[in-house]
C-alpha cells in the first residue's frame, strides 16, 4: 500500500481465540460503524472470526488496534491482517 493515509483501503483481519458465541461480531460491528467503516464480521469453522472492513486507512488502522486491544468480548490470542484494494461491495457493516 502507498503511504497515503487518506486513501480508501480494505482490511481483512483473522481473529483467533475465544471469539465465537461471546458477542465479538456484534462488538466489532459497533466499533466499525463508529469509525465509519463498511464490511462484515463472520465466524469461521475453525473458531476464528474473519473481519473485513473497507474505508479510510486511519479508521481501518484504529479498528485493527481495537481488535488487538484488551477490551474485546471473549479472549483474543492473535490477529493477523491483510491489506487490499477495496471492492466497494459493502453498503453497511453486517454480522455474517
Amino acid at each position: 500500500m502507498s503511504g497515503n493515509t487518506d486513501s480508501t483501503v480494505r482490511l481483512i483481519a483473522w481473529v483467533q481465540g475465544q471469539v465465537q458465541g461471546v458477542g465479538f461480531r456484534w462488538w466489532t460491528r459497533s466499533r466499525a460503524l463508529e469509525l465509519g467503516l463498511v464490511g462484515q464480521a463472520r465466524n469461521l469453522s475453525d473458531g476464528r472470526v474473519a473481519v473485513t472492513a473497507e474505508g479510510d486507512r486511519a479508521a481501518c488502522d484504529r479498528l485493527l488496534e481495537l481488535l488487538r486491544g484488551g477490551d474485546t468480548p471473549g479472549r483474543v490470542t492473535s490477529v493477523s491482517e491483510q491489506w487490499a484494494e477495496p471492492s466497494g461491495a459493502f453498503s453497511g457493516f453486517i454480522e455474517a
